[in-house]
């Protein structure tokens, strides 16, 4: 055993991850890896062609906390020599395979975990030379009999291994594997000078078994050349394989959220809860995501919140947000509106630090887990990031009107509680003549979209779902209070008519009912029933707004 060769780490970091209240079992991903490394060399001429099996080159990029560090722990605590794993890994799916114990703890597992600096770390020589050396310790304390010397690059000492050592072979799990790419030290040659140090470790050689890689950033853009051409790269936007394997399924939610009622004496999160705040990720196959660190989060501290947004320097993001072009700034306003709005996703672009076009910077927020991306637009995912964005549009001038905008939401949530129309009506009023364009400024659409605007400040106290089910028909929005006994808000909007006939449409469909507990048990939202009609008459040279409030239900 050793620090890198077959170490006790990897699998002492999986005891934590299993013992976890809230541990997910993604076990069965090693079923798409063990065919990798089942091929043995003699028996090569008798099964003939692998049939594209052998792809032993597997990256996998993803945002931030989505998993991939407690998959390269799993995965090295399974294949390697360093730790009998069988106590835990009985209990897991991957036991019902027939090759289960054939590559338990069998195989050389050599784990790296690139964001591992060393003391006082400020060039990339300091950097990698640590990985060096202690990679060139072990292998000599693990094998005196290959001869290495204490001076031999890594991937001579490694070739010696398997010329003088019966054809030995290793796994690679490797971590983190960008990390190098956000420190302030690194140069365009150090960046160079560490693609050729994984190319010469990992390209062409031997005695690789397998090389399974994981980071946030894709290695096209970095291996520019044929660097690391080898790898087979999965990312969650563009590539469906492994997709199921990284972020939280609604059944795993169901599962957990499970487990948090049997074990939460009073419980505070719902169910409704978690899916607002987290999820809204989709795979390239069409599967629905939820942030595991979140969901996570959310249940062990027994508290909706954000989880995910405030474990990273996002801010490096939405820096371009104010620094870019104004069509950049108007799709932030419709996606803000909540309007998926298109874009032509390029992964690679998340690697450069001068994002200039629109695509190029929604990209890089794919990458980093900012924006979800499907059939080619790009929207926010949830709540969580909905205030982040919601956050940096109130804090941020360069955004012209929308940022005026959003810092008078306030006011547009207190007036109508108030009951305060003339206030309301100002607001709508200016709302949609600074903000929409002439061609859609008459579209009852459009003036959706400005009520997603004008109550941005709600998000921080209600749920608000737009054409939702209610009484006999679909009301425009509806406002769920997160504090049961605040205002509950019901919004029709309407396009040549009135807001009488706004608010009687409300009353007459029973908008209301949503509110309102099942037959003979007591409500769950017990505040006011606010009823809001908004109108506009489009053939009005004056471009007139009306507003009406009326009180459908006192506080209970």
């Amino acid at each position: 055993m050793g620090v890198y060769l077959n170490s006790r780490s990897a699998y002492s970091l999986f005891c934590e991850d299993y013992a976890s209240t809230y541990y997910v079992d993604k076990t069965e991903i090693l079923a798409e890896l063990v065919p990798i490394v089942e091929l043995k060399e003699n028996e090569i001429e008798e099964s003939g062609p692998n049939q594209g099996k052998n792809q032993k080159y597997v990256a996998i990029t993803r945002p931030r906390r989505f998993g991939k560090t407690v998959m390269a722990n799993m995965i090295a605590s399974y294949f390697g020599k360093g730790a009998d794993s069988s106590r835990l890994f009985r209990n897991l799916k991957v036991s019902k395979y027939d090759w289960y114990e054939e590559h338990l703890n069998k195989h050389n597992v050599i784990h790296i975990m690139f964001n591992k600096m060393p003391k006082g770390c400020k060039s990339y020589d300091q950097y990698i030379a640590r990985f060096e050396k202690g990679l060139l310790t072990d292998l000599r304390k693990a094998y005196p009999e290959a001869e290495i010397e204490k001076d031999d690059a890594v991937w001579d000492a490694l070739t010696k291994v398997h010329e003088y050592c019966d054809g030995e072979k290793f796994i690679f799990v490797l971590d983190e594997w960008d990390c190098i790419f956000h420190k302030s030290f690194v140069t365009d040659a150090d960046r160079e000078a560490y693609l050729d140090f994984l190319s010469n470790l990992l390209k062409d050689n031997a005695y690789v078994e397998m090389a399974y890689m994981t980071g946030i950033l894709p290695i096209a853009k970095y291996s520019s050349g044929s660097e690391l051409n080898m790898f087979f790269e999965y990312s969650m936007a563009t590539r469906v394989k492994y997709s199921e394997y990284f972020g939280f399924t609604d059944s795993e939610v169901d599962a957990l959220y499970r487990r948090y009622l049997g074990t939460e004496t009073d419980p505070a999160v719902t169910r409704e809860g978690l899916e607002l705040w987290y999820d809204g990720y989709q795979t390239a196959g069409g599967q629905k995501l939820y942030n595991p660190r979140s969901v996570v989060g959310a249940l062990s501290d027994n508290q909706l919140g954000s989880y995910w947004t405030s474990s990273g320097p996002y801010d490096e993001i939405f820096y371009y947000i104010g620094a870019n072009t104004d069509e950049v700034k108007d799709d932030i306003a419709a996606m803000v509106a909540d309007n998926p709005v298109p874009a032509r996703v390029q992964e690679y672009a998340a690697t450069s630090m001068e994002l200039k076009t629109k695509d190029e910077i929604f990209s890089a927020m794919v990458v980093y887990g900012f924006l979800n991306f499907k059939d080619g637009y790009v929207s926010i995912p949830n709540k969580e990031l909905m205030d982040k964005f919601a956050e940096v549009v109130q804090r941020e001038p360069s955004l012209g009107n929308v940022y005026k905008l959003t810092k008078e939401s306030g006011r547009m949530l207190a007036a109508t509680k108030a009951g305060d129309t003339k206030t309301m009506t100002e607001l709508m009023e200016y709302a949609h003549n600074t903000h929409s364009p002439l061609q859609t400024y008459s579209n009852e659409a459009e003036l959706a979209s400005i009520i997603r605007w004008v109550y941005l400040k709600a998000l921080d106290s209600y749920r608000i779902e737009r054409e939702d089910k209610a009484g006999v028909g679909y009301v425009d929005f509806i406002f769920y209070p997160f504090v049961k006994n605040d205002d509950c808000i019901i919004i029709e909007l309407k396009v040549n008519h009135t807001a009488d006939e706004a608010i009687r449409q409300i009353r007459n469909r029973q908008y209301a009912l949503r509110f309102e507990g099942k037959f003979g048990e007591n409500p769950e939202y017990t505040g006011r029933i606010l009823a809001v009609g908004i109108a506009y008459n489009k053939d009005d040279e004056d471009k007139r707004h009306e507003c009406k409030v009326e009180v459908l239900r006192e506080r209970i």
